[in-house]
């Protein structure tokens, strides 16, 4: 009998020290996030940047209020069916609370479906341009078109443009960029006189820009990005053209310079604040996190940022750790209840100071962004120059 009482507490004893061993091993990632990104294919020249930006901000911060953050990253290959697999295996196998990704439109709208129908909070680093119930459970970090647009028709109507070519990708981006010059130019006075689109893979658009040359426009603006983006302005100077060039903030990478080279000197486009951080005054709350991000970026890629796609991982790495701070107060990490939570918080996020922007979100729209998140650079010898 004492036997028998010696061995339950030892296996008591064993019982207990194998519950405590057990504890941080369960508790090592407190908070999973899934990242979903473009590493090979047409948009890895996003991907790839928005990879090194969560690099930057796990670097940055890796925990919240002691609890560590756990990063689970697949790559969609450029493929929006592939980007909502993944996202689909992030929910149900490893049980993220939240997912960011991915590097294009599309890809971010098939993700979007899925984060709707499993009621998972997406934090979109690709425009996901959407409304009513399909918004419910998404944000997107970048600045809508028309907030970017608005910006560059105001220098266009300054600089005395009365007729616009437009030449974008055949997807979400290019209509998106479409539709808001279609918002803005009338007002202007300015007539846009073409619509060329091409696909994303597409090796020339020699047949677009002849269309557009024929019409003798003032300026010729694109809704493209990346390295694909360099197209158009490659053939625009083959046929000569003379006339002023202007671009998006998708456009904002050293790979689309390096492509397109001298056909893109002079360009203008719109950006976040980051990608100038040093030239913004003192004085702009924006200056201090942007350049926090750059010393994170250094630290974690061994070498300078030199890309805006790069901040916007880095700003959804700041939303979502942000609104999980707020959340836990009301839920557990890794349950339907947190995830519930964490939407709520996220779409009450209020004057989050990020490197593009400082952000304001709410329930009726999946954007943050306001005038303080844009200005317009100009594209000097290789390097992006704040234009006053």
């Amino acid at each position: 009998m004492k036997s028998l009482r010696s061995l339950r507490a030892l296996a008591a004893t064993v019982s207990a020290t194998a519950l405590i061993a057990a504890v941080p091993s369960a508790r090592a990632a407190d908070y999973k996030v899934g990242f979903i990104t473009s590493l090979v294919g047409p948009v890895s020249s996003l991907g790839i940047p928005y990879q090194k930006g969560i690099k930057a901000g796990q670097a940055y911060q890796s925990e919240i209020d002691g609890k560590k953050v756990q990063l689970i990253q697949l790559d969609d290959a450029s493929d929006p069916s592939t980007a909502a697999r993944n996202a689909r295996k992030l929910i149900e196998e490893d049980k993220v609370d939240a997912i960011i990704g991915t590097a294009g439109s599309p890809g971010a709208l098939a993700i979007a479906a899925v984060a709707r129908e499993s009621r998972t909070p997406l934090i979109s680093i690709a425009h996901a341009d959407l409304s009513g119930a399909e918004a419910e459970w998404v944000v997107t970090v970048p600045q809508p078109a028309a907030l970017m647009i608005s910006a560059v028709v105001d220098h266009m109507k300054q600089a005395g443009v009365h007729t616009l070519g437009y030449i974008g990708f055949s997807d979400a981006w290019g209509d998106q960029v479409y539709e808001a010059l279609e918002k803005t130019t009338p007002q202007a006075g300015i007539k846009v006189v073409t619509n060329e689109r091409y696909a994303r893979g597409d090796a020339s658009v020699a047949g677009q820009v002849l269309k557009i040359v024929s019409q003798r426009p003032d300026a010729v603006i694109t809704g493209n990005s990346g390295t694909p983006g360099a197209l158009p302005y490659l053939a625009l100077a083959d046929r000569g053209y003379k006339g002023k060039l202007y671009g998006t903030h998708a456009l904002i990478n050293p790979a689309f310079i390096n492509v397109a080279r001298s056909s893109v000197e002079g360009l203008l486009a719109p950006t976040g604040p980051v990608i100038v951080a040093e030239q913004l005054p003192e004085d702009n709350p924006i200056r201090k996190v942007a350049m926090a991000y750059r010393d994170a970026y250094q630290k974690a890629n061994g070498a300078p940022a030199a890309d805006a796609f790069s901040a916007y991982s880095f700003d959804a790495w700041l939303i979502f750790l942000d609104a999980a701070k707020r959340a836990s107060a009301t839920a557990e990490p890794g349950t339907p209840e947190f995830r519930v939570a964490l939407h709520d918080a996220i779409n009450s996020t209020k004057e989050l100071v990020g490197t593009h922007a400082v952000y304001n979100f709410r329930p009726d729209t999946t954007y943050g962004t306001d005038e303080r998140s844009r200005v317009v650079v100009r594209l000097e010898k290789g390097q992006w120059k704040l234009v006053p």
